[in-house]
């Protein structure tokens, strides 16, 4: 689903047959002027994306953008200001601030997670542990906040988890399974193969296929082992149970990614308010 679709499957949700609280008591002439009040420290994400809100509802409103998104906001901040039809400003209120909210939290706990890694070489990755219909505003919250993406969903990208190796036999199984597949479709995806110690390190080493391997729920003394086994021959990525105690520990032990599942299922909405002025 893209953007403006879902825009307008939202609104249909929201709006229903009108919004009969404004239909009841703002006249159809009456303007207004609005402001987006940050009352939260944070990344600021959405800001294009209340653009496109704004659009659908009534393009002749006029927006007043004093913030971009990625900036650092404080408490107190005005993200931007809205003037035209008071019904349409109200209208657009909630749609606007659940994606901003949303967004905003996901980019500020990526920043906070980004910080960690300062001084490494380790990027920050999320992953498709997001809200079904919102991956595209989530994902793209996460780069807003110093992130990078990993693979979008399950078409532009082989992972071979532990459960693909068990259910095709083995690594070298599923390893050579997938490279036949590819050819034989005529496919150019990157493979990542999960390891789940350094035995399988090993054993994914001799077979030679793929681009990367993730070092799955591994110690910080495996995960250097690791590190220095495989070299230069794969990318490294170390995923599971990583949280902001414990990631710049592993940025330290020299993988190329880390993946955090919590940027998109655990942050909290950054508190954000759209008020009359």
């Amino acid at each position: 689903m893209n953007i403006s679709t879902f825009i307008d499957e939202a609104i249909k949700e929201d709006i229903g047959d009108g919004d009969h609280t404004s239909l009841a008591c703002i006249p159809s002439s009456a303007k207004g002027k609005a402001k987006l009040l940050v009352k939260e420290n944070g990344i600021l994400a959405g800001i294009e994306i209340a653009k496109k809100v704004f659009e659908k509802f009534d393009p002749s409103v006029n927006l007043e953008f004093k913030l971009n998104d990625g900036d650092q906001i404080e408490n107190g901040d005005i993200a931007f200001t809205a003037e035209g039809s008071s019904r349409n400003i109200l209208q657009a209120e909630r749609l606007t601030l659940n994606l901003m909210q949303r967004m905003s939290g996901i980019a500020t706990l990526t920043n906070q997670y980004v910080q960690k890694c300062e001084g490494t070489k380790a990027k920050i990755l999320d992953t498709r542990k997001t809200t079904p219909n919102l991956r595209e505003f989530e994902k793209m919250a996460v780069k807003i906040g110093g992130g990078h993406n990993h693979r979008f969903g399950l078409f532009d990208m082989i992972m071979i988890k532990d459960n693909h190796i068990d259910f095709a036999g083995g690594i070298k199984q599923a390893l050579e399974k997938t490279q036949e597949y590819l050819s034989k479709n005529n496919k150019d995806l990157r493979i990542e193969i999960e390891a789940r110690d350094l035995k399988e390190v090993e054993e994914i080493l001799s077979v030679g296929i793929g681009n990367r391997i993730m070092l799955d729920n591994f110690n910080y003394e495996d995960t250097k082992k690791a590190v220095a086994l495989i070299g230069s021959r794969y990318e490294t990525e170390s995923s599971g149970g990583i949280n902001l105690d414990t990631v710049g520990e592993y940025a330290k032990c020299g993988v190329d990614f880390i993946s955090v599942g919590a940027l998109t299922h655990s942050a909290t909405g950054l508190d954000l308010s759209l008020k009359a002025m």
